[in-house]
């Protein structure tokens, strides 16, 4: 893969990284979404680790 594809993952697991920051910290958090957002971003990391 290219390296800005590479640069493209590496920014969408740092969007969901904030996403989860942000739910978390929320009055009441809601833990499907924050369970769907960390599938998410473990499926980014494993893209990336397979690019690196």
């Amino acid at each position: 893969m290219t390296d800005s594809h590479s640069q493209a993952l590496i920014a969408k697991h740092a969007l969901l990284d904030a996403r989860i920051t942000s739910e978390t910290s929320r009055p009441r958090p809601d833990e499907i979404v924050i369970h769907a957002l960390k599938k998410q971003k473990l499926k980014l990391k494993e893209a990336i680790a397979r690019l690196t």
